[in-house]
């Protein structure tokens, strides 16, 4: 649609609507053009209308904390949609079940149940994104994923109708799901184990300490590139770019992190097209030297 007609359209929701808008800040790549129409949902009852008025006529990206995302220099066509501080709740129902909304941090959700003496999350902690995107993308780490603890999921699809989706009915696969991808993750059910606080604490601490050792921290960058291959070999991801590539190999601003090969870095001002080629020249040197195609763990909205 053209700018002017999406105005018309959706000029009720003026005060959280952005046209044009900057997201180079909005990723941890620190890297990225503009989006046609940028949107901060601040409620539900708002969202369900947006939806609505769009009738899935644009097309429509769900940014989280932006940790696993480049972002195109190009203008993005579509909507891109943030959802507010309503959609950052936390409560216990019982005493092992935890209600968080999908803008809720990773971390906040293994710090809320570590506060009420629930584990099974622990591993949230080391997971920089949000519940929205970690159960798109079967997030996890340790040997844990978010298939592990989750229940149910309530989402809204690009028609504005809400659902209810059980955990069961969703099939899980290694950082992949069955969902569909028009869906916007509203809120989620999870369940813990009853267990002592501070063996709790104590267990958290030893993973982000064993995280700290060995993936880069404070740098712009964006998680884990790459995929580990596990069906086709039993090597992870970064030994076979370590066996494969120049490790000081660099496109512009864009390089390989010296803490661990499997995160690319933005060292000051690489752009979309940088950081494309770095993964695709990477990506191509292990297929020549291993024959193994890796699939990109991040996501990428251009």
């Amino acid at each position: 649609m053209e700018k002017k007609e999406l105005k018309k359209l959706l000029s009720e929701f003026e005060e959280n609507l952005r046209f044009e808008h900057d997201l180079k800040k909005k990723n941890w790549f620190n890297i990225g053009g503009k989006s046609k129409v940028f949107y901060k949902a601040e409620n539900l009852k708002e969202l369900v209308n947006f939806i609505k008025k769009l009738k899935g006529r644009e097309k429509i990206f769900i940014l989280g904390a932006g940790s696993n995302t480049l972002m195109t220099d190009n203008l993005f066509d579509g909507v891109v949609i943030k959802l507010g501080r309503n959609f950052n709740n936390m409560s216990l129902l019982g005493e092992d079940i935890i209600i968080a909304g999908s803008a809720v941090q990773d971390k906040a959700l293994s710090d809320f149940a570590m506060n009420n003496s629930l584990s099974g999350f622990e591993f949230l902690s080391c997971i920089p994104g949000t519940i929205g995107g970690g159960i798109r993308m079967n997030a996890g780490c340790f040997g844990k994923e978010f298939k592990d603890i989750l229940l149910s999921i309530q989402a809204i699809d690009f028609m504005g109708n809400i659902i209810t989706l059980p955990a069961d009915k969703i099939k899980f696969e290694y950082r992949n799901t069955s969902l569909p991808n028009d869906l916007v993750f509203l809120s989620a059910s999870f369940k813990g184990i009853k267990g002592n606080e501070k063996e709790i604490k104590n267990f958290t601490n030893d993973l982000k300490s064993e995280k700290e050792k060995a993936q880069p921290t404070r740098i712009k960058t964006s998680g884990s590139t790459f995929k580990n291959p596990i069906s086709q070999t039993k090597k992870k991801v970064w030994e076979l770019i370590k066996d494969s590539v120049p490790l000081d190999k660099s496109f512009g601003d864009a390089c390989i992190s010296s803490k661990h090969c499997n995160f690319f870095v933005n060292k000051g001002n690489a752009t979309f097209e940088d950081m494309s080629k770095l993964i695709d020249f990477v990506s191509k040197n292990v297929l020549e030297k291993t024959g193994i195609i890796l699939e990109k763990e991040i996501k990428i909205l251009e």
